[in-house]
Formats: structure tokens, C-alpha cells, sequence
């Protein structure tokens, strides 16, 4: 049986990422820092593993018998850099293993279209309303830069569209390589449970190797 740990399993896109693995039958570690969350996870899903544990402190024995890592950290704009710092401890783990591990990245890095001359983030930071949560989405970019320089781990990642919420899975779900996904109606948005439903199919169809696309709602 495939293992998989998720790393801030009591957040928006970690609960939807257990709940997704639960149902395909995966055994899953649900990692986060605060036991109260994590155990009414539990209660949720009876068959979950908890470790509560700061993501840094995560070292190579938690992932000895771990097939795949999700990393949905999540944090305050204030505090945005730990995304790269995260991805850094874990990178460092990973070094020369086969066992995958799976980054929700943002939409910031996205291209705003086909012309591939404009990135999403580019139009964040020239808007001063986005000053508050800016460094957000800019510390995701950064991220993803740091993973397309990582070739000696077993990496993929995924980014939403320009909304992501907590919401059901889509019926119609979009998926791309690089640039802004939107619908027919031209929104931009991904659903926590669409976001887990396309990662989880990652993993088990392994069709993105050192990687990033993206998933949106049709």
C-alpha cells in the first residue's frame, strides 16, 4: 500500500488532500503542529496516522517508510520565505532517494497567457491593493525557481488557478503546463477538492517528473 505523508494535513488543501488519499485507499501520515486539528482530523478519518510535528523538524527517519510527500505548508504573507526554506529541508532529505514528493506551489508563476511574455505575478506587484499578501505569491514563484534548479530528486509540482478556495471537486476540471488556466465563463479558480483529486491522480499515475502544471475548474 502506498504511504503517503502530508505535510500541513489541517489546512484548506491538506484536509482535501487526506480526504482524497483516504478514498483511494492510501495510507496516509497526516503531519501538522497543532494536536487539537490534527486529532479531530483523526477523529474524521479513523485510519490516518498523526505526527505533530513543526515541518523543520521532519528529518529522515519520518520518512523512512514514506512512499510520497505532499508539501501544503501554508503560512502569513509575513512569514511567506519559510516557503523556500521548507522546500530547502526537504530537498536536502530527498537528495538521491526515489520516494516523490508533491508542492503546492501558487499562481504567481504562471504566465498570464500564451504568449508567454507576462507572468501572473507580474501584474500582482504592479497593483499597490496586493501589498498585504504579496509576498505570497512572490515567495511561491521563488520556490518554484529553487525546484527547476533540483535534479537529483523525484519532484512535481502543482499550481491553482488565480482563486484558490475550499470548495467540491469540479466536473470539468482544466489542466495546463504554464500559463493562467480560466473558463468559459473567463474565472480563474481552483477548488481545495480539485486541487487534491488532480494531485492524488499524480500520484498514482506518475505523468510529471521535475515538473510543474496546473489544474483549474471548467
Amino acid at each position: 500500500m502506498t504511504k503517503l505523508l502530508i505535510i500541513g494535513a489541517t489546512g484548506m488543501t491538506g484536509h482535501s488532500l487526506v480526504s482524497e488519499a483516504v478514498s483511494n485507499g492510501f495510507s496516509v501520515i497526516a503531519n501538522g503542529r497543532n494536536l487539537d486539528k490534527l486529532n479531530a482530523l483523526n477523529n474524521e478519518f479513523k485510519d490516518i496516522t498523526i505526527l505533530k510535528k513543526d515541518a523543520f523538524d521532519i528529518t529522515s527517519s519520518d520518512l523512512e517508510d514514506v512512499d510520497v510527500i505532499i508539501d501544503a505548508f501554508a503560512t502569513a504573507p509575513d512569514h511567506a520565505y519559510l516557503q523556500i526554506d521548507l522546500a530547502s529541508h526537504l530537498v536536502a532529505l530527498l537528495r538521491n532517494s526515489n520516494k516523490r514528493i508533491g508542492f503546492i506551489l501558487g499562481a504567481g508563476s504562471l504566465y498570464t497567457d500564451e504568449s508567454k511574455t507576462q507572468l501572473t505575478y507580474d501584474l500582482i506587484a504592479t497593483d499597490d491593493s496586493t501589498k498585504p499578501w504579496r509576498a505570497t505569491p512572490e515567495n511561491q514563484l521563488y520556490e518554484l525557481e529553487f525546484l527547476r534548479r533540483v535534479k537529483n530528486v523525484n519532484w512535481f509540482g502543482v499550481s491553482p488557478g488565480s482563486n484558490f478556495v475550499a470548495g467540491a471537486k469540479s466536473d470539468n476540471i482544466l489542466v495546463g503546463d504554464d500559463v493562467l488556466l480560466v473558463n468559459d465563463q473567463n474565472v480563474s479558480e481552483t477548488t481545495a477538492d480539485t486541487m487534491a483529486f488532480k494531485v492524488i491522480e499524480e500520484v498514482k499515475n506518475n505523468q510529471y517528473h521535475q515538473t510543474r502544471f496546473t489544474v483549474a475548474n471548467g
